[in-house]
């Protein structure tokens, strides 16, 4: 058999779910229950949520776009209002804004080594029509919150955070997702914690918490839970509702996986430091973000940049079809895709757009073992030689 072969039979993830049997009895009691639609456990697993990061309120829903379009309509944004948004992030980031009527504003990372959005830029960037700042957390790795927080405060604006990567990641023994007034989190099923699909809006303000709980639903007053629990009469819809919700087989699935949740981290964690260890000194490659931040980081993934952009497309090829390793990018700049650059023309931002041609990530689970990170590490290497 030749190495193309076994390698193709041995194909390394990027990702890889494990659902455990204890997963799949919690989801089985959901489904024997007959309560599909969300009820029970859906408020069971936002309360569970909420406890574990440290926030008054939790709002489950049916993606992390939907959370990030209910918190900028919760912050007032609408037609006229700026949002300034980091160009290398997942495009949900900057379309919810557009679907709320306001206007992204593409701001860059602070460099390839620390691909956050840059403080010093954004403060250039505020203006008269800036309603909001969104801190998004690269791989689970925190933006330069606290420093954000003060611009946004002593600017006048709204903070709120892309935490869609960083569940139970911290900065300064708090975590990601409770500094800005609401924070949203994505449930998709390449996630830390994942169900498949869905999202979370997390806040400490009651009114923030209100009005995403209202408009998750069509903004109905009366959902069918409540009718089970006795509510009579019929309902009202006082605003412009969405179809937000999440179901229960998903909410129970997220419970069940938010008990080991912080055990899993660890290992993710671990399996990092052994990356950074021995990736150090490589020749061609940025490892972003530093030693001391895996601490406090979710580790979403494992994010390399190569020194040129050239070798990327090739290099990836090579490790799938010569080695048996998938890979991914994370992200294109949003500002350079189609729909936004016709939208937004004329943008530069050299550090984005340095990272989105460069960057390249490396399987990472909590199950990857040391001789498939090895075989990881060897591959890259080998490749990078040639």
């Amino acid at each position: 058999m030749s190495t193309t072969e076994t390698s193709r039979d041995t194909l390394i993830p990027v990702f890889d779910v494990r659902v455990t049997r204890e997963d799949l009895e919690a989801v089985a009691e959901t489904l024997r229950s007959g309560w599909l639609t969300m009820g029970p456990r859906t408020y069971e697993f936002e309360l569970a949520f909420a406890e574990a990061i440290g926030a008054r309120h939790a709002v489950a829903v049916s993606s992390c776009t939907a959370a990030l379009h209910l918190a900028y309509l919760a912050t007032g944004v609408g037609p006229g209002d700026e949002v300034i948004v980091p160009s290398f992030t997942m495009v949900a980031t900057a379309a919810a804004v557009i679907h709320a009527g306001g206007t992204p504003v593409f701001a860059d990372i602070v460099s390839p080594a620390r691909p956050v959005i840059d403080p010093d830029h954004v403060e250039t960037l505020i203006g008269d029509r800036t309603k909001a700042v969104v801190a998004m957390h690269f791989g689970g790795y925190a933006a330069d919150i606290e420093r954000l927080a003060e611009i946004c405060r002593d600017r006048g604006v709204v903070l709120l955070e892309d935490a869609a990567h960083a569940p139970l990641a911290t900065v300064s023994g708090r975590c990601l997702g409770t500094w800005g007034l609401a924070g949203t989190f994505s449930f998709f099923s390449n996630k830390v914690l994942c169900a498949g699909e869905g999202g979370l809006l997390a806040t400490d303000d009651e009114g923030i918490a209100e009005f995403a709980r209202l408009r998750r639903s069509h903004a109905m007053t009366i959902v069918s839970w409540d009718r089970l629990l006795g509510e009579s009469g019929s309902y009202d819809v006082p605003a412009l509702g969405f179809n937000y919700r999440i179901d229960e087989p998903r909410t129970t699935l997220l419970l069940s996986r938010l008990r080991r949740l912080e055990a899993e981290i660890e290992q993710r964690r671990a399996i990092t430091d052994r990356y950074r260890r021995l990736l150090d000194g490589s020749p061609g490659l940025i490892v972003p973000f530093s030693d001391d931040q895996v601490r406090g980081s979710s580790c979403y993934v494992m994010s390399i940049m190569v020194d040129d952009d050239l070798l990327r497309a090739p290099l990836r090829q090579a490790l799938r079809d010569r080695h048996g390793i998938q890979t991914s990018v994370f992200y294109p700049a949003i500002h350079h895709l189609s729909a936004y650059r016709s939208r937004f023309p004329g943008i530069e931002l050299p550090q984005t757009e340095r990272a989105a041609a460069t960057q390249i990530t490396l399987p990472l689970f909590p199950h990857l073992t040391e001789a498939q990170q090895d075989r990881v590490v060897e591959a890259l290497r080998t490749e990078l030689a040639r």
